[in-house]
């Protein structure tokens, strides 16, 4: 009580605040996020995400690089698929050199473990339609896309992801393809579950990014979780676990620390949130038009720790390395 409690005390000095602090951030904590494209030589900005940029196949060791120097532990790739390569069913996404396939090799000849390769298990860059699945009676037919995801998750742990991560929301996939890796021994892949990923607005940059604009009127929230929902997205999390995943994510990150929060205190294995594009975007550009200070990105990791995550996927990882830590 007050004037024996003076909580400003401790806040007098940078070395008395740095003493006191309860949550920090380091690079281990940060996961950057990659785009690629067919091509050669090519590195491309995104329109709608600042500083953001698609790399060709041969063209990703430089910012594999950077983000090894930066001690960051891992990335994760997502594919622009040509249009002429799309088809109802994403059977792009079970070619054995496709983009994902070939840039997890290139990785890996150069790079060996120096570095996670996280891949994306799931249909939307690969369908003409831009869903998550196999349409069927203008429906996301869950069964007959699992069967297609266990297909893509087997190509890529043979390529040598280290990480794979089903985004699709599919009921009982993990439990599906975990099933699957331990018959075809790569009991070792892990499996990092969107497991609350929710029908968000936040979404649009990453799929302008990858060209996965949805052509239909099919609605995403048959699928992916209403974001009016909390309980539901424990009850999504407690079934991945039983079905074998290794770590939960969060999406999208910002607009959801209470759900964050919620499963941390819940569950004893990692979270890991994802700072979605939409998130950055709005950032970087209050940002570039000095309406807020740069800081401010610092200050949204620090938050996504706080509510409990154990690592971050962002846009702003190299960034927040080399200005902040």
């Amino acid at each position: 009580m007050y004037p024996l409690t003076r909580l400003r005390r401790t806040r007098e000095f940078d070395w008395s605040r740095r003493l006191v602090q309860e949550n920090n951030i380091s690079s281990s904590d940060l996961i950057l996020p990659i785009f690629v494209k067919d091509g050669k030589n090519i590195k491309e900005e995104i329109k709608t995400m600042p500083d953001v940029y698609r790399y060709s196949v041969d063209n990703l060791e430089k910012i594999v690089e950077r983000t090894i120097k930066n001690k960051i532990p891992a990335i994760a790739l997502f594919p622009e698929t040509k249009k002429e390569k799309k088809d109802n069913n994403g059977s792009e996404a079970l070619n054995e050199n496709n983009l994902i396939c070939q840039s997890v090799k290139e990785i890996k000849k150069k790079f060996k473990n120096e570095i996670g390769i996280i891949c994306d298990v799931a249909l939307d860059p690969y369908t003409n339609h831009g869903h998550d699945g196999i349409l069927k009676n203008n429906y996301v037919d869950n069964d007959l896309t699992i069967q297609i995801l266990i297909k893509q998750a087997l190509l890529q742990a043979s390529v040598g992801c280290d990480i794979l991560a089903p985004s699709d929301m599919m009921d009982g996939r993990v439990i599906e393809i975990r099933k699957a890796l331990e018959k075809n021994k790569y009991k070792n892949t892990k499996i990092l579950s969107y497991a609350a990923k929710y029908a968000s607005n936040f979404y649009g940059p990453f799929r302008d990014a990858v060209g996965s604009t949805q052509k239909n009127k099919i609605d995403k929230r048959n699928y992916q979780m209403d974001y009016h929902n909390s309980k539901e997205a424990l009850r999504e999390i407690r079934l991945d676990i039983d079905e074998g995943a290794d770590m939960v994510m969060i999406k999208p990150g910002l607009a959801y620390l209470d759900i964050i929060s919620r499963a941390k205190k819940k569950f004893e294995l990692p979270i890991i949130a994802y700072n979605v594009s939409g998130e950055y975007s709005m950032l970087k550009l209050a940002i570039k038009n000095k309406l807020i200070d740069e800081r401010a990105i610092y200050e949204m990791m620090i938050s996504f720790k706080r509510a409990g995550s154990s690592a971050v996927i962002t846009y702003f990882a190299n960034e927040i390395v080399e200005k902040y830590l």
